[in-house]
């Protein structure tokens, strides 16, 4: 097997159209991703006046964050923590003009009321939180991305929920309950925050998101304003309170100011707070596999280098001196499969490791704010655009080897693998068509690029046209690879069975 492996690298590397194809397909890959990253600028409009946009809040891991808020706070220095009693969790949903006269009573599922912890009141600083929902019941949140589950159901005059936060140290613990007495335990977080620290109620309500399909196929989604207001008594703690709306700034619209009366009502040990936002990973931004954007083009190149040479073999008849010289000729095809997957791999690898990073660098020097991508993740798309690259190789040369015609080949492999990932990021079709074409045909393995990660706490229109594919990385990569598996495994039972 290795004097095959030999004989084929040589001959793949002797033929100058054939390696310089490989190049063309990571030139391919690299030059549309540079030219998205660098063509892109961040930019929002004031009337008909082009501004740069405000710089979204960056969380405690240096990715972006939503965090807006009604706050009612006073300082706490050392351990401790606060006890209050939630009454009563009410909400609004209304729309942006033309129709902003029309207002909802409601709330939606993440709407939050609460208490919390919280480093200072600028957006983004670390903080836990101890809160109701509108429709998930109890939870214990933490840093934008951290959820715990408590128990469900709502709260009314007559059933109140009775929330606890607690500070010990680096350790600050939630806790529920139902009469103020028996408590349960909702969650944990260990937090670096300063001695002194604001702790006290909240009230927020991320936008109603609706989703519908559109003329032309495809899906629209629209966030509509909402608001919540959370009544809280029998607060454990005394002395004086602030009132700070944490995320107010130049993005929020006249509109929106005149429609909301954010901020805190008091009478007497009774707190009214109402609020809008979200506290949550941002959803709005580029992601590091934006430099990646002309992977699909590159696949295509890729197909045509993989189906050359033994299309090549066929039409000049010298599969017939293959045979002769291996009369194992399933060891033949194995070994072309190995060095063509090799080399493909190699020119993903080398593409994905050259545009990613530097379309990276590109966008925040054009004013973007990244969603952050860890280090494994990224190294995880980059040797996985590598591993695309050589599983499609290895599937188009069997199909070579089916067919023993290139054009034939080259069609049945690009669409198969390219147009099914093209229709369901790139047209309207409807979400559901779009999932299901990358989760049934070998374009699965293009999952391996999601970078960013969907939270269930965090109402977003999660589709591939957005990023997020229905499966994971590595179930969409071994999706890709059981077809490159099998059509291998067919190319060497025909070439087996039939003629030269």
């Amino acid at each position: 097997m290795a004097e095959l492996l030999r004989a084929e690298w040589t001959k793949f590397r002797t033929v100058r159209g054939w390696v310089l194809t490989v190049v063309a397909a990571a030139l391919v890959t690299v030059v549309p991703g540079l030219l998205f990253a660098a063509g892109s600028h961040s930019s929002c409009s004031v009337g008909p006046i082009e501004v740069p946009c405000p710089t979204p809040p960056v969380g405690p891991d240096g990715g972006a964050v939503e965090d807006r808020f009604s706050f009612v706070h006073q300082a706490l220095t050392g351990d401790g923590g606060l006890t209050v009693r939630l009454t009563s969790m009410t909400g609004i949903i209304t729309y942006p003009p033309p129709d902003h006269d029309k207002i909802v009573p409601g709330l939606v599922p993440w709407a939050k009321a609460g208490i919390m912890v919280k480093d200072g009141t600028r957006p983004g600083a670390s903080y836990a939180a101890v809160l109701l929902t509108g429709g998930h019941g109890v939870r214990m949140q933490y840093d934008f991305t951290h959820d715990t589950a408590g128990r469900p159901g709502g709260v009314s005059r007559r059933s109140p929920r009775w929330l606890r936060l607690t500070r010990s140290g680096d350790r600050l613990t939630g806790y529920e309950s139902a009469d103020g007495r028996r408590w349960t335990e909702v969650g944990t977080a260990r937090l670096d925050l300063p001695d002194t620290v604001q702790i006290g109620m909240f009230a927020n309500s991320p936008g109603d998101l609706t989703v519908k399909q559109s003329e032309t196929g495809g899906s629209i989604g629209q966030k509509r304003f909402t608001q919540t207001t959370a009544v809280f008594d029998q607060v454990s703690r005394q002395g004086t309170w602030s009132g700070t709306e944490v995320g107010d700034g130049p993005g929020e619209t006249d509109w929106e100011r005149y429609h909301r009366a954010n901020g805190l009502v008091r009478s007497g040990g009774t707190f009214t707070v109402t609020g809008t936002g979200d506290i949550a990973p941002s959803r709005d931004g580029p992601v590091f596999e934006d430099g990646l954007r002309g992977v699909p083009f590159g696949l295509v190149v890729v197909v045509v280098a993989a189906v050359l040479p033994i299309a090549a073999e066929y039409r000049r008849g010298l599969i017939r001196t293959t045979v002769l010289a291996v009369p194992r000729r399933g060891r033949a095809l194995a070994a072309k499969a190995a060095v063509i997957g090799a080399v493909t791999f190699a020119a993903g690898l080398a593409a994905a490791a050259v545009t990613a990073p530097l379309g990276m660098s590109l966008l925040r020097a054009n004013g973007f704010v990244l969603l952050p991508a860890p280090l494994l993740t990224q190294v995880r798309v980059i040797a996985g655009v590598g591993a695309v690259f050589a599983l499609v190789a290895v599937f188009a040369l069997a199909l070579g080897a089916l067919f023993r015609r290139a054009a034939g080949a080259v069609v049945a492999a690009v669409a198969l693998v390219v147009l099914p990932y093209m229709l369901a990021v790139f047209s309207p079709v409807p979400d559901e068509v779009s999932r299901w074409l990358l989760r049934l045909t070998p374009a699965a393995g293009l999952a391996i690029q999601q970078s960013v990660q969907e939270y269930p706490q965090v109402l977003s229109h999660y589709t591939p046209g957005a990023g997020y594919y229905p499966l994971p990385p590595w179930a969409g990569l071994a999706v890709t690879a059981g077809y490159a598996g099998l059509a291998l495994a067919l190319a060497i039972r025909a070439v087996r069975r039939r003629d030269a």
